[in-house]
């Protein structure tokens, strides 16, 4: 959270000495005026500016909600440029306006005292309404960056805090400050910090299609520096610079430092060499003021209006249910009352007319893609689904239990609408090829492990430990290489590779078996005499496994969750060495689960595919980190165990290993089963 708080600190504490020195001034102004009946007039216009601030900030946060995944990107990639632009402009206006700055201000309200309390309003809204709208924009660009508010929220207040003390001892001219100094050392950091600002929204522009290159990397260091490390957590929050970057994103990066940070510091050596500003005029003779009207009525209605038109344009913003739209589900009114919709997200109201439960998706009738899906409407009830909808053709399929699956008309939506993903269905026949290529390797592997099984029982009855260990790891690298099939392993998983916890008596447990009751005995000293018997058990259950393995049910459904899940388990279980029974060679486990799922992949490989072409270089890409990782821990036959490892090393193989798993994550969604197929 920290990591995310100091631009938005800097950015606080800069914007709010800036509104506050105006604020000061004008009050000071009044005040030795003798016009202090006119305060309020200069609080109503902050607290308008303050209003409008905050609407602005609703106004972002809610109408972006409201977009597609990709829509949102490119919104927020649109907005970070504008905030770079501004933020730019800001350090820049305020470097050439530091050194008269009071005096300014001084002269407009100089010249407000004598148009009436509009326009003093008017004077201080303005002055700090400016502020208000660029920190309510920078705060938006940076808490969608760091992808959580609570740290840059917690920056900002921070900075406003310590900027509005700053402003009353100024006022109280109980400090001093050298402004120039200061707003020349803070625009330099907020350039270097708006530089990142902008690569982070020249990404989301190209992950919302606007731009191209989102593939095109410039580097990627994510093998070797740990995303997750303090330091690397720090630079990202700080300057957005990520351990892997596209070219554009470099470019931009390096090009706006190259043009903006000379203009300023050469812009800074300028100004400095000009002669002093003269002191600003004395304060004016006082003015006379009316009185007010009923002070809550102005400061109500200025905070009020902004407030209701932000709300006003949030509901506008906001897709309309479509509830008029109540679409039938059953096997022979499957669509009944679907008309045309309007273009963007929309919700429908699918009711089950049927007697049987039913499954329901809007699909595009030339290819069968989905655009959305509701699963188990029972007879009698409505559910709602929510679809972004885009110009094309729409249709309903609807597959009632037990029944042939039913498609209605088709309508033509006409407009835009953006780019609308869908998701081509697939079937248990689109898995039966991977399946079958995939049983075929775990046939082969098990036919591998018997073999090396009966080695390491020879090995451990002729009392070769020293050979035994060898063995030992090498089958039991097999076994780890087939994690895909373990949930159709049944109980011989339990037999093979069972482990000490959750047993009673833990290692000396008489149900503790297989690889891992082997590897205790091994690497503790236990004789070949009392390591026969467990030796002979696992040799044993590989030859049933082995023998049960083709009559097993295999739920091709299955395939696709195994993608993520086998490395769920290497980072649960291997990279916390809780598997570790003295053998230290967790990571020569979590070698094989990654060729395991590499293979899985490999037959997977042509569905992904056609279901994504951004998917797999993605995954390629963390998988190859990964492998480069473990690789530097295996030397000739050792591996370093786990808790050996440096803190940097041991925090770059999590990192590694849970980017690739969240890269992973939609495997399972892109090949689920769908019966629209």
């Amino acid at each position: 959270m920290w990591d995310d708080a100091f631009p938005s600190f800097l950015i606080g504490l800069r914007e709010g000495l800036e509104a506050g020195l105006i604020v000061s001034i004008l009050v000071a102004t009044l005040v030795r005026a003798d016009a202090k009946s006119r305060l309020p007039q200069v609080w109503t216009g902050v607290l308008a500016a303050i209003a409008l601030a905050l609407s602005f900030g609703a106004v972002l946060t809610f109408t972006a909600a409201n977009l597609s995944a990709t829509a949102q990107e490119a919104f927020g990639g649109v907005l970070s440029v504008i905030a770079v632009a501004f933020v730019t402009a800001m350090v820049f206006w305020m470097r050439r306006s530091a050194r008269t700055f009071s005096g300014e201000i001084r002269e407009k309200v100089t010249g407000a005292l004598g148009m009436g309390a509009g326009v003093l309003m008017l004077t201080s809204f303005l002055a700090v309404g400016r502020e208000g709208l660029e920190t309510a924009l920078f705060l938006w660009t940076t808490a969608r960056a760091a992808g959580e508010s609570s740290g840059p929220l917690t920056g900002a207040a921070i900075g406003l805090v310590l900027a509005a003390g700053l402003c009353w001892g100024l006022y109280r001219r109980v400090l001093r400050i050298n402004l120039t100094k200061f707003f020349t050392a803070t625009g330099v950091v907020l350039v270097v910090i708006a530089a990142g600002v902008l690569g982070y929204g020249l990404r989301d522009l190209q992950e919302g299609g606007v731009l191209p290159g989102l593939t095109t990397y410039a580097f990627d260091l994510s093998g070797s520096v740990d995303a997750g490390s303090w330091y690397s957590t720090l630079v990202q929050g700080v300057f957005n610079l990520m351990p892997t970057m596209t070219w554009l994103q470099v470019v931009g990066y390096v090009g706006y430092l190259a043009v903006v940070l000379p203009l300023f510091l050469g812009g800074v050596r300028g100004e400095r060499a000009k002669a002093p500003e003269p002191e600003p005029t004395p304060a004016p003779e006082p003015v006379s003021s009316p009185r007010r009207r009923p002070v809550w009525v102005v400061p109500v209605a200025v905070v009020a209006v902004p407030a209701v038109v932000a709300g006003l344009v949030v509901a506008l913003a906001r897709p309309k249910p479509a509830s008029s739209q109540t679409v039938a589900v059953s096997e022979t009114e499957c669509g009944k009352g679907f008309t045309a919709p309007d273009t963007g997200r929309q919700t429908f109201q699918m009711h089950n007319t049927g007697d049987k439960t039913s499954e329901v998706y809007l699909i595009d009738p030339a290819s069968g893609a989905v655009y959305g899906e509701v699963e188990g409407i029972a007879p009698g009830t409505t559910r709602d689904l929510v679809a972004t909808v885009a110009g094309g053709s729409y249709a309903w399929r609807c597959v009632p239990t037990g029944a042939k699956a039913v498609t209605s008309a088709t309508v033509h939506v006409s407009g835009g609408g953006g780019t609308v993903k869908a998701v081509v269905p697939v079937s248990e026949n689109d898995l039966a090829a991977p399946l079958k290529a995939y049983k075929v390797y775990v046939d082969q592997g098990l036919a591998t492990l018997e073999t090396q099984t009966r080695q390491l029982g020879a090995d451990i009855a002729g009392n070769h430990l020293d050979k035994a260990r060898t063995d030992w790891l090498t089958a039991h690298r097999t076994y780890s290489s087939l994690g895909a099939a373990y949930g159709t392993f049944e109980d011989f998983d339990k037999k093979i590779n069972g482990r000490a916890d959750g047993l009673a008596g833990g290692v000396d447990d008489k149900d503790f078996a297989g690889f891992h009751r082997i590897e205790y005995g091994l690497w503790h000293g236990q004789s070949a005499s009392e390591l026969k018997v467990p030796a002979q058990q696992l040799a044993t259950a590989v030859v049933g496994l082995r023998k049960a393995f083709p009559t097993q049910d295999f739920d091709p459904g299955d395939l696709p969750l195994r993608a993520h899940e086998i490395l769920e388990n290497a980072l649960q279980f291997e990279l916390t060495g809780d598997t570790d029974e003295g053998s230290g060679t967790n990571l020569a486990t979590v070698d094989s689960n990654l060729a395991g799922t590499r293979e899985l992949l490999t037959v997977l490989r042509p569905l992904l595919t056609k279901e994504s072409t951004t998917l797999l270089p993605t995954v390629d890409a963390a998988v190859a980190r990964l492998q480069k990782l473990l690789d530097s821990a295996h030397h000739g036959g050792g591996w370093t165990p786990v808790e050996q490892l440096s803190r940097p090393d041991r925090a770059r193989l999590n990192g590694a290993t849970g980017q690739l798993l969240e890269d992973l994550a939609p495997v399972p969604d892109l090949l689920e089963i769908r019966k629209s197929a």
